[in-house]
């Protein structure tokens, strides 16, 4: 993959990632649109008020509806969606994993039942590449193991042994697939897991670097009942030990700060509901902290929801509209509030873009907190 690193201010990186639909510029953050749509906005909203070169999609949820086949016979991800951006796509094994008493793994891969019908399905290395291979995404993910938090020890040490296995046979797949033909155009990136143990961090870096020539390297099983310091601490000693020429990816976190720390940390590619999810349930992200739009001093407040955001939001409504839409509940308002919300966050990774090739990422995360104000 051409992959160019830009700036590094300490271990904090500006980089830039060639994909065969778009051009990423990191740190960056991902609109995550799990069933080929961010929810609440359409393609030209990601284009025009987002500006987004990279999205999210779900294996798992476009494999059971509408099907990667009837995905592939409508030309793809980007002709079925009309995105012309890039799309990175999960392989589909946090979702089982989130299914409880409906999953179960083996050494072969993972079986589940369907959260839509309850039919029953099994999941391999090589089974979601090949349903990845279909969506056409310029990025896809291996299948891992993934555990919650806290875990025992041997626990950790299975996941981190499966993850291994399953990568390699990803890989060995898809360079076997190239060679016929297919997967040119898609990378292909290996996870990490280790819960927050940081032998088993290092173990699971070094031995998926040793695999061979992946694209990228992600950081799983994260965000999933640790400490916040706890989850900082595993990713400096994680990125420490990948290969520094290539991207990193911080999978599923999180919160405005998460992000900071991470990138001040080595990471250069995030994703996460969190800024959609808050839109919908009234809880919105400005410069100054979270406010809760449904709130009643809001009623007759005729400013912008952040004085300073570009977002077409906030070029155009107040948050007394914002309010009243909430209240009358207004699909329009769900619109509105994710545009905002995910605005503000590729606002705050350009932001710490332009300050690490300046080299001031120091200054940019000290009043990125200054301005903070959990009171708001």
């Amino acid at each position: 993959m051409n992959f160019r690193i830009d700036a590094i201010d300490k271990q904090a990186r500006a980089t830039t990632i060639k994909l065969p639909h778009s051009e990423v510029q990191t740190p960056i953050f991902m609109p995550v649109g799990t069933q080929a749509c961010v929810k609440g906005l359409d393609a030209l909203d990601i284009k025009n008020h987002l500006e987004t070169s990279i999205i999210l999609a779900n294996t798992y949820h476009l494999y059971l509806r509408p099907g990667e086949e009837v995905i592939k016979a409508l030309g793809g991800l980007h002709q079925f969606t009309r995105y012309k951006g890039s799309f990175l796509t999960d392989s589909g094994g946090f979702q089982a994993f989130s299914l409880g008493k409906n999953m179960k793994k083996y050494d072969e891969g993972i079986a589940f039942k369907s959260h839509i019908d309850g039919s029953a399905h099994f999941f391999t290395p090589q089974k979601v590449l090949d349903i990845q291979y279909a969506l056409n995404s310029d990025i896809m993910m291996v299948l891992d193991d993934l555990i919650g938090l806290p875990a025992q020890k041997e626990r950790i040490a299975l996941s981190v042994q499966k993850t291994t296995r399953w990568a390699k046979e990803s890989l060995e797949y898809h360079i076997s697939q190239k060679k016929r033909g297919q997967g040119k155009d898609n990378r292909l990136f290996a996870i990490t897991q280790g819960g927050t143990d940081k032998q088993m961090r290092i173990q699971s870096a070094k031995e998926l670097c040793a695999l061979g020539e992946f694209d990228g390297y992600a950081i799983g099983g994260l965000a999933v009942g640790e400490e916040a310091q706890e989850m900082y601490e595993t990713i400096e000693c994680t990125t420490e030990h990948l290969d520094p020429n290539k991207p990193r990816y911080l999978m599923g976190v999180g919160t405005p700060e998460n992000i900071i720390e991470a990138i001040e940390r080595g990471v250069d590619m995030f994703d996460c509901v969190m800024p959609t999810r808050n839109a919908r349930n009234a809880t919105l992200f400005t410069s100054s902290g979270k406010i809760s739009i449904k709130n009643a001093k809001y009623k007759l407040d005729d400013s912008p929801l952040d004085e300073k955001c570009d977002c077409y939001t906030c070029k155009n409504y107040s948050k007394a509209y914002l309010n009243h839409l909430f209240k009358a509940n207004e699909i329009t308002y769900h619109r509105l509030a994710s545009i905002h919300n995910l605005k503000y966050y590729l606002n705050l990774v350009k932001g710490a873009r332009k300050a690490i090739i300046k080299g001031k990422f120091s200054e940019y995360k000290k009043e990125f907190y200054a301005l903070l104000n959990p009171e708001n």
